[in-house]
């Protein structure tokens, strides 16, 4: 459990594998301003873990960000019933054994809105993200659309691969397969990317990988480089 701000923490899970590679995972907690808890990414649920939930509030939503992340979701909702579960059209069409209360679309309106701003990235076949922004810590939280692992999370041989693929700190990025996905909509995921340096995040919390502690937006502007930006597009 690590403290990111006032009302946002962080919670390291277990690593999975994914195309032969360890997966470190992290999931995200805010407390809304009513007092309850918006849960981005939900990883195992052990006892611990629970008592650490419930000391900081009550759970009202359950985040699916994308079709990856989807492995614990039924733990939560039989711990939490009264908690709500939102996901993306991906994850839900992958889970139709999950009962969701949501779907993320481009007008998808939030009823976290006050706190949390968010955006779904779309462009690729492959697959879309619903990406937040807490707003009081100015702390971006993604899952797959950055991933940032430490050198050392590897061995080398696999360290190549993460290279290749570049999702190796410090210099993470979108892996290279979803990256290709945009070779014909660049232009819409470059206007998704100039929303979010709009918010202008001082941080990156991401589900996979070293958190972006300071200068987020310089980060944002080399990760997505392949996007071609107009450099005053970015300032």
């Amino acid at each position: 459990m690590n403290n990111l701000a006032d009302n946002i923490w962080s919670f390291d899970g277990e690593a999975v594998p994914f195309f032969t590679l360890p997966y470190t995972t992290r999931m995200t907690v805010i407390r809304l301003s009513c007092g309850s808890l918006w849960i981005h990414s939900p990883i195992r649920l052990d006892e611990t873990l629970k008592q650490q939930i419930d000391q900081l509030g009550p759970v009202r939503y359950l985040i699916a960000p994308n079709q990856l992340h989807h492995l614990f979701l039924p733990q939560w909702q039989q711990q939490y019933p009264q908690a709500q579960l939102f996901g993306t059209q991906g994850v839900q069409q992958k889970r139709a054994d999950i009962r969701f209360d949501g779907v993320f679309t481009a007008g998808f309106s939030a009823p976290w809105q006050d706190d949390i701003e968010q955006l779904l990235f779309t462009g690729s076949a492959v697959m879309e993200e619903a990406v937040f922004f807490h707003k009081a810590s100015k702390i971006l939280i993604v899952t797959d659309l950055i991933e940032n692992f430490a050198p050392d999370s590897f061995t080398p041989l696999k360290r190549l691969l993460a290279k290749a693929a570049g999702i190796l700190a410090p210099n993470g990025k979108m892996p290279a397969d979803w990256r290709l996905s945009f070779l014909f909509h660049k232009a819409e995921a470059r206007a998704h990317m100039l929303r979010i340096i709009d918010w202008q995040p001082e941080k990156i919390s991401m589900a996979h990988g070293l958190m972006v502690e300071s200068n987020a937006v310089a980060f944002l502007r080399r990760s997505f480089s392949w996007l071609n930006f107009k450099q005053e597009n970015v300032q």
